[in-house]
C-alpha cells in the first residue's frame, strides 16, 4: 500500500507500528515530517505537506494510541 499525504489514519498507524513507545503529543512537526518521509510505504511530494496535514496525522496517532 502506498501512502499519500491524504492518508492521515494510515500514516498514523504506520508510525504507531514503527514507534510504539513514542507519545505523539511530544512530537514537534519537523520530527513528525521526517518520520513520515522515512516510511517505506510513503510516496508523495514532500512539498505538498503543511501544518494542517501534520496536525491531522498527529491527531489520528493520538486517537489510535
Amino acid at each position: 500500500m502506498v501512502l499519500k499525504w491524504i492518508d492521515s489514519l494510515e500514516i498514523a498507524l504506520a508510525l504507531l507500528e514503527q514507534y510504539p513507545d513514542v507519545d505523539p503529543v511530544t512530537l514537534h512537526f519537523p520530527e513528525l515530517y521526517a518520520w513520515i518521509m522515512a516510511l517505506d510505504e510513503f510516496d508523495d511530494d514532500p512539498n505538498h505537506c503543511n501544518e494542517r496535514i501534520l496536525e491531522a496525522v498527529q491527531q489520528c496517532w493520538i486517537d489510535e494510541k
